[in-house]
């Protein structure tokens, strides 16, 4: 019988390859690039690159460090490079756009890529370090905002944001960014976190990334400063994501579109919590254990509900539900004011199937 840990990284492998086979190709045949295409079975127009994903962009990079990690290889390094320039020039030749969350994402893929993966893009890191330090506004309710000019304040910006910062030497404000979601994001009947505030009414919605990227941002602090409010934070929301996001221990999904990432996004993180929160009291061996769990948990049933497509995963849009294989391109995923919404079969949205390898990558870091 095969350890674990080789059981994981064998199906992460293959989720790899069924994005690579199906997703991967060109940018507009420029020599040096490669981007994922936003649809399977894909349409003239996708193949193009007429759609532009630049967050779920920077999942696949994150996705392809995860690996490199697992299964060093110097062909995916190079695939890695021409990731992030395939992104670059699709987003006509700029690393940021309009969108703070769009990128704190990019911002956090490029780091992990420069930090574990020897693909390095420094000056990268610091025009995207600005404009997520200049986007900090106390003064109008924030936080930083969801995009440029906004008064939408959110956890999926703010997140992510502040983990990028923490890891990215600005300690103080990735703090003043996770004390601002505690004070103001925190449900206190539930403990989850909803998802922002617009004008200073709460936002209500409870996301499984939101839980992720705060999850993710007060333990990268719990790390880095002694302050027990961090590890403290981790306990009590975690616990709320085992009690409301996890029924029978599997991590909820939303179907497709934008919502397709977040159920990996928020596996991303327990992998996070699992491996990286430290402490040595009953709570913190506790966290750990519990994230672990619920990781492992969602990936067995995301690996048992599969789709075999020529020999290669095809992952459910949810995870405690078989997946539904796409067949035509018809109804594709549509953006409307910067959301980018389902297409008809989820499954055939490059974000589903992210989740789906995100996920197994985040089953052999915690094996």
């Amino acid at each position: 019988m095969e350890p674990m840990e080789q059981v994981w990284a064998n199906r992460a492998a293959a989720a790899e390859m069924a994005v690579t086979r199906r997703h991967l190709r060109r940018l507009w045949g420029i020599p040096g690039t490669m981007l994922g295409v936003a649809g399977w079975p894909s349409s003239r127009f996708e193949r193009r690159f007429g759609v532009w994903n630049y967050w779920w962009q920077a999942h696949l990079l994150d996705c392809l460090v995860d690996a490199q990690i697992r299964d060093p290889q110097a062909q995916r390094r190079v695939r890695i490079g021409r990731q992030i320039r395939g992104h670059r020039w699709r987003n006509t030749g700029f690393w940021t756009n309009e969108y703070y969350d769009d990128m704190a994402w990019l911002a956090l893929a490029l780091e992990r890529s420069g930090r574990l993966a020897a693909v390095a893009r420094p000056k990268a890191l610091d025009t995207l370090s600005t404009q997520l330090v200049n986007a900090w506004v106390p003064e109008d309710g924030g936080g930083i905002p969801w995009r440029k000019p906004d008064q939408f304040f959110n956890a999926p910006a703010n997140g992510p944001a502040g983990i990028f910062l923490a890891r990215h030497g600005r300690l103080r404000r990735a703090q003043q960014m996770a004390d601002w979601i505690d004070e103001t994001l925190i449900d206190h009947a539930t403990h989850l976190v909803f998802d922002g505030i617009k004008g200073g009414s709460l936002v209500r919605a409870q996301y499984t990334y939101c839980q992720g990227v705060v999850l993710g941002l007060e333990t990268e602090l719990a790390r880095r400063t002694d302050s027990p409010r961090h590890p403290r934070r981790v306990h009590r929301l975690l616990a709320a994501v085992r009690d409301h996001m996890a029924p029978d221990g599997v991590i909820i999904g939303l179907g497709g579109g934008d919502g397709g990432l977040f159920d990996g996004i928020l596996a991303r993180n327990l992998a996070l919590v699992a491996t990286a929160l430290p402490g040595d009291a009953d709570a913190d061996h506790l966290a750990r254990r519990t994230a672990r769990r619920l990781v492992l948990d969602s990936a067995q049933a995301a690996w048992d509900n599969r789709a075999s497509v020529d020999g290669l995963p095809l992952f459910s849009a949810f995870w405690d539900r078989t997946a539904q294989v796409p067949q035509t391109v018809s109804a594709r995923a549509e953006a409307i004011d910067g959301a980018v919404y389902s297409s008809q079969i989820p499954e055939r949205d490059l974000s589903v199937q992210l989740a789906g390898w995100m996920l197994m990558e985040a089953a052999h870091t915690v094996a």
